[in-house]
C-alpha cells in the first residue's frame, strides 16, 4: 500500500503577491492580463472566486463580474523564486518528491510512518512549517495514488487536509461530480452527460467493458480512476518539461500572414529562451484558439532535437498549414517546446552544417541578450 501525499499552494500567486504587498491582504485579486485586453487570468484569490472568477477565464469576463478587483500582472521570477523554497522544505522529509507544477507537489511516504508517526498530525506539522517559514498557504490530500490525493487536497480548501483511508476510495469519491476526475474536461463531461452520467458514482455501476466499447481507452481510464483507482509511482526526474510562447490577439485575426509572421516571432522567441537555458528540443507543439475558445493543439516529433529558429519555424508553419481549417478569426497563437535535452554543440568528431548552425544561433542569442529580442531577426516568415 503506497502512501501519496500532493500538496497544493493555495492561490499561489495572489498568495506571493500578499507577501510582497501586504495591503493585498483580504482583498480581491486577480493575477493575469490586462482587464482591459484579451488574456485570461492566470490566478485568483478566494475573494475574487465569491464573485465567480476561476483561473483561465477570459480577463474582460472576469473584470465584468468584479470591477472592483485589484488586477496585477504578476512577478513570475517571485513565483519560480516561493517554489523552489517550497521544495526546498519537502526534501528535509519526503524520500520522493514529484513537482507537478509550480504549485503543486507530490510525495511518496510510503514506509514512513515509523519516522513521522501519525499521517494527518505530520501533514498538520508541514503545512504549518511552509506557512511559518514562507507564509505560504497550502492544503494537502493523502490517498494510496496520486488521483485519489489531488482529489483530497481540493476538498477543504485553503489550509485543508483530508486523508483518504485506504479501502475507502470508491465510497469516498461517489457522490463527487463526474468533472472532479482529473482529465474530464468539458468535450469529456458533455460526452457523458449525453449517456446519462453526472456523478462518479454513476460510472462505478456500470461495467468496464461499457466504457472501452464506447468512449474507447479515455473512457476505461475514467472508470479506473473513478473506482478509486490511480498512478502510484512518481517521476523523479528534475528536467524541465516545457518551454512556451504565446500571445492573445487585440481583435481576431483571418489574416493568415499576420497569423504566420505571429507564429515567426513566436518561435523566435521561444528558441531564445532554449538557447537561454541550454537545452534542445524534440517535440514541437502549436496552440491554436478560434474565436468561439475552441482551441487546437498539435505536436511534432522530430528524429533530432533541436534549437533552431529556422527547423521550428518551419515545423510550426506545417502543422498550422494543417490545422488551421475555420473560417473564423483566431483569438490566441501559441508555440511550445517540450522533450527537451542539455545542449550539446557537437555529436560528431567532425564539423558538419548542423554544428555550424548550433554556433550561429548561440551567438544570436548573445546579440539578443545584449541589445535586445529585436536587435537580430534570424531568417522569414
Amino acid at each position: 500500500m503506497r502512501i501519496i501525499f500532493h500538496l497544493d499552494l493555495d492561490a499561489f500567486f495572489v498568495s506571493v503577491e500578499r507577501i510582497i504587498n501586504p495591503d493585498l491582504e483580504g482583498k480581491p485579486v486577480i493575477v493575469g492580463a490586462d482587464p482591459n485586453g484579451r488574456g485570461v487570468v492566470s490566478a485568483c484569490s478566494y475573494e475574487a472566486r465569491e464573485f465567480g472568477l476561476h483561473s483561465a477565464m477570459p480577463i474582460g469576463q472576469a473584470y465584468r463580474l468584479c470591477p472592483h478587483g485589484i488586477y496585477l500582472h504578476g512577478h513570475y521570477k517571485e513565483y519560480e523564486r516561493y517554489s523552489e523554497a517550497v521544495e526546498k522544505i519537502l526534501k528535509k522529509y519526503a524520500p520522493i518528491i514529484e513537482q507537478a507544477s509550480i504549485d503543486e507537489f507530490y510525495m511518496d511516504f510510503t514506509g514512513t510512518s515509523k519516522i513521522y508517526g501519525n499521517l494527518l498530525q505530520f501533514a498538520n506539522k508541514l503545512q504549518k512549517e511552509i506557512w511559518e517559514f514562507l507564509r505560504l498557504p497550502c492544503s494537502i490530500g493523502i490517498g494510496t495514488n496520486k488521483t485519489i490525493a489531488k482529489i483530497a487536497s481540493d476538498c477543504y480548501k485553503p489550509k485543508g487536509i483530508t486523508y483518504v483511508i485506504p479501502g475507502l476510495e470508491k465510497e469516498f469519491l461517489a457522490n463527487m461530480p463526474l468533472e472532479t476526475i482529473p482529465g474530464v474536461g468539458k468535450v469529456t463531461i458533455k460526452h457523458f452527460n449525453e449517456k446519462g452520467f453526472y456523478k462518479i458514482k454513476d460510472i462505478t455501476s456500470i461495467p468496464k467493458e461499457y466504457f472501452s466499447v464506447t468512449f474507447g481507452k479515455s473512457g476505461i481510464d475514467i472508470w479506473e480512476k473513478a473506482n478509486g483507482h490511480g498512478n502510484n509511482i512518481l517521476s523523479i526526474s528534475h528536467t524541465r518539461k516545457s518551454l512556451s510562447k504565446e500571445t492573445t490577439f487585440d481583435t481576431d485575426v483571418t489574416d493568415k500572414n499576420k497569423l504566420q509572421q505571429t507564429l515567426f516571432e513566436l518561435s523566435g522567441k521561444v528558441c531564445q529562451l532554449l538557447r537561454d537555458e541550454d537545452w534542445v528540443a524534440c517535440t514541437i507543439t502549436l496552440k491554436l484558439r478560434y474565436t468561439d475558445f475552441v482551441t487546437v493543439t498539435r505536436a511534432k516529433t522530430l528524429k533530432y532535437a533541436t534549437d533552431s529558429d529556422d527547423i521550428i519555424y518551419s515545423t510550426i508553419l506545417r502543422l498550422f498549414k494543417t490545422e488551421y481549417t475555420r473560417r473564423v478569426g483566431v483569438r490566441l497563437l501559441g508555440v511550445a517546446l517540450s522533450n527537451l535535452r542539455e545542449y550539446a554543440e557537437q555529436d560528431t568528431i567532425f564539423e558538419d552544417a548542423e554544428t555550424m548552425r548550433k554556433r550561429m544561433y548561440r551567438a544570436v542569442s548573445k546579440i539578443r541578450d545584449k541589445f535586445g529580442f529585436d536587435s537580430i531577426t534570424v531568417g522569414k516568415f
